[in-house]
This record gives structure tokens, sequence and C-alpha cells, in this order.
């Protein structure tokens, strides 16, 4: 009896596996990519974010500047540490695809997944005690204060780190097939008694 439940549970837990997997794919016409970055500064203090695009509509290389409505760009978010890892702040710089600030400034290359040139992120409404991470990315990167007048609090040689996020669907996709291998795994063990 227990033998025909786990086929049973099995199975149904394989197939609900393999219908969301399918489902999300045949969902998605806009093919949203996340990708995530870190920055660490000489002297600690470190910024770590996220940014996504539509990848069907995307071109090889995305640039965006100023304020209002972004031409690629869904979503960016980045958050700043002091070298005791305590949050200093967090921004959207992007938020369903418009940027409220006027210096942003931000260029990505799809093919190689990597931040080059100009960047200008966090910050940047005005608000005095906003922090804003700028520079350009492979000379000089620094994260600034603006206390009535910008003050640096760190900088380094303009090394910045992004990485793909895995996307939900190849997740539930590997789910899947490990389901499918341990259903092997039992029938095995279940031949073998």
């Amino acid at each position: 009896m227990k033998n025909v439940f786990a086929k049973i549970a099995l199975t149904a837990a394989s197939s609900a596996a393999l219908s969301v997997a399918i489902a999300a794919g045949a969902n998605n016409s806009a093919q949203a990519v996340e990708l995530k970055f870190d920055w660490l500064g000489d002297a600690g203090y470190s910024a770590t974010g996220s940014f996504s695009y539509d990848e069907t509509t995307a071109p090889t290389i995305i640039s965006e500047a100023g304020s209002g409505a972004t031409n690629f760009l869904q979503s960016l978010n980045v958050s700043f540490l002091d070298p005791s890892k305590n949050l200093l702040g967090t921004y959207n710089t992007v938020a369903g695809g418009v940027s409220e600030s006027e210096f942003f400034k931000f260029n990505f290359d799809t093919s190689t997944q990597k931040l080059f040139g100009p960047l200008n992120v966090g910050g940047g409404t005005g608000v005095i005690e906003e922090y804003f991470f700028s520079g350009t990315v492979g000379d000089s990167l620094r994260l600034r204060q603006d206390l009535g007048t910008s003050i640096t609090l760190d900088q380094n040689s303009g090394s910045i780190n992004s990485a793909q996020v895995p996307e939900p669907a190849s997740i539930l996709g590997l789910l899947a097939f490990g389901m499918l291998g341990v259903g092997s795994t039992l029938k095995k063990k279940q031949a073998s008694c």
C-alpha cells in the first residue's frame, strides 16, 4: 500500500512541476532578465543591487541616462553598506521603467553581461544626505554622500561584478528533473525488495 501511495504522490508532484514549468514558459512572451551586481571599495564600503530588462526587445548595448521613462531597463535598485555591513540606504533608481534621478547613468553589454562606461545610480533626487554611486567602470568608481556638497566615502579602480540571476522556469525544470530521478530510484528500491 505504501508503494502505491508513493508512486501516486511522486507522479502528481512530477506532473505539477512539469506543468508549472511549461506554463511559465508558454506565458512568458516577454522574457525579463534579472542581474545582480556588487562593488567593494578600498575602505570597505560596498554596494549591491539588481536590475532587469526584457531580453526580447533589448539591444546588445543598453545605455540609459537621466530622469523619466527608460528605453530598456525595467528596474534597478541598489543598497549601500558601511565597512561594518550596516545599511546606509537603499534606492530604487529605476522602477516600472522610470528613472527618478536626473543624474542617472547606466551602460550594460547584454552579450558579455558586463557593466561599462559612465555609471551613476542611487540617490540623485536632490535630497540632502542621499548616497550615490558614480564614476566610470574600469577606471574609478566612488560611493558619495550629498551633505550640501558631495563627499567621497570610498572608491576603487572601477571594478564591479555582475551576474545573471537564474530564471524561475529553469529552477522548476531542474526540480522536475530531480523528481524524475527520485522516482527512478524508488522504483529500483521497490524492485529489489
